[in-house]
């Protein structure tokens, strides 16, 4: 709802950096992500999340899930945007937008960020807290279990931890697509509301870089919610904090791997 203080905030501050736009849309990336944008930023009436995007290994297996999701009643459509190739939307029980693609496009580093690493997309540039890449994102959910069922049974992550009361009742489940603690986390959306996030995830090198997020933040005069603390889940050690567009934004770093 803020588009160009959202911006301001993600460039400035975080220091994401733009790689085009599209219609209302900006396209951001970390400075080791290497696909062409890992936050796509769109102006619109409320805050929350568009939809997200899962690349498959390759095209038969993006035709293999979505057999499977259509075998289960899981319709979908296929879309098309400037930062990959054909993707096929699709929902999850709670109404959160899934995509699923193959093809990308990578980042091509120009002359003034080019790197001598071969297997870095860029030189690391230190401009605001800079992070490394995206790193996960945690959506709200009125039902905990059939969302991870559809993320568990039908797309194949694995499921690495959750949270279930005594009376049996699950109200948070975290899995993964990588030798990561998580990918994607869901947990229980309190006001009955669907489709919505809680937060998504940048992550940093070091908590030391955590903590001096938290100096640039404070600096910045943006608010943190909680932190820099640990998670028990995940082991991570993390801040959020509001964009201006009202989205809470996570920086972490650390974390086990499986």
């Amino acid at each position: 709802p803020q588009p160009e203080a959202s911006l301001a905030f993600f460039t400035g501050v975080v220091g994401l950096h733009e790689s085009g736009r599209a219609g209302d849309s900006v396209y951001l990336r970390g400075w080791g992500d290497y696909e062409w944008h890992t936050l796509k930023l769109t102006a619109h009436s409320t805050s929350g999340i568009g939809h997200m995007g899962l690349r498959v290994r390759d095209q038969a297996t993006l035709q293999r899930f979505i057999a499977r999701l259509q075998a289960h009643g899981v319709e979908g459509q296929w879309v098309e945007d400037v930062a990959h190739g054909p993707a096929y939307r699709c929902r999850t029980p709670d109404g959160h937008a899934v995509e699923l693609y193959w093809e990308t496009r990578r980042f091509t580093a120009t002359p003034e960020v080019a790197t001598a690493f071969k297997n870095q997309p860029q030189r690391y540039v230190p401009r605001g807290i800079a992070p490394r890449r995206l790193d996960h994102l945690n959506i709200l959910a009125r039902d905990v279990s059939a969302t991870r069922h559809f993320f568990h049974d039908l797309l194949g992550l694995r499921l690495t931890e959750q949270i279930i009361f005594d009376d049996g009742a699950e109200m948070g489940a975290w899995l993964s697509a990588t030798n990561k603690s998580y990918d994607v986390a869901i947990t229980r959306d309190r006001s009955g509301a669907s489709g919505r996030l809680h937060h998504f995830t940048y992550m940093m090198d070091s908590r030391e870089d955590v903590l001096r997020a938290a100096d640039i933040l404070r600096d910045a005069d943006v608010p943190i919610e909680t932190g820099p603390h640990k998670h028990s889940v995940g082991q991570t050690f993390f801040l959020y904090c509001y964009e201006p567009g009202g989205n809470r934004f996570e920086i972490g770093a650390g974390g086990y791997l499986i």
